[in-house]
């Protein structure tokens, strides 16, 4: 049950994050928002073109999630901000949840976090979606406030920040 995080930086592995965040989104999303809002955020943010950016223009990194070397899982993308680390983006695959794998990516963000001296990791996330909350909650994140913010479109992200302090060595 050992996980691997890899470094998105080929153009391969960026469609790889499309390909999942279309899959991924579509079949969990659909639950708290709309179709259409699903594929104008994937459209927008977890594109090729927009996940290039991210990486390229906007200081995120993406890493893909494998299980004992296996085909990518899910993916996360974090970008350091002063000292804190963003949590963009935390996602796994459907058959893949509930089998421990989102203890051990927190557990690399938090060695993350040491390795750069970075006092806490924050989020956001949809104030409906009870089931990424409680997960958030029982790894040590609290809520601090609460956004809504203009996609564009018509679209608007409601949403809790959450945040962990993570203990400095």
């Amino acid at each position: 049950m050992k996980l691997m995080l890899t470094l998105v930086n080929t153009a391969e592995q960026i469609a790889e994050v499309a390909r999942l965040a279309a899959e991924i989104w579509r079949e969990y999303y659909v639950s708290l928002i709309t179709m259409e809002q699903i594929d104008y955020m994937i459209g927008k943010y977890q594109s090729v073109s927009a996940i290039a950016d991210q990486i390229h223009h906007q200081g995120y990194e993406y890493y893909l999630i494998h299980h004992e070397g296996a085909s990518p899982i899910g993916y996360i993308s974090v970008r350091q901000e002063e000292q804190k680390l963003f949590l963009s983006k935390f996602y796994i695959g459907k058959e893949h949840r509930g089998q421990g794998y989102a203890s051990q990516a927190f557990a690399f963000l938090e060695h993350l976090c040491k390795e750069r001296n970075l006092s806490h990791i924050w989020l956001t996330v949809n104030r409906h979606n009870e089931p990424s909350i409680a997960v958030y909650e029982k790894k040590g994140f609290r809520t601090v406030r609460e956004q809504i913010a203009d996609i564009g479109n018509g679209f608007v992200m409601d949403d809790y920040i959450m945040e962990k302090e993570i203990p400095i060595p």
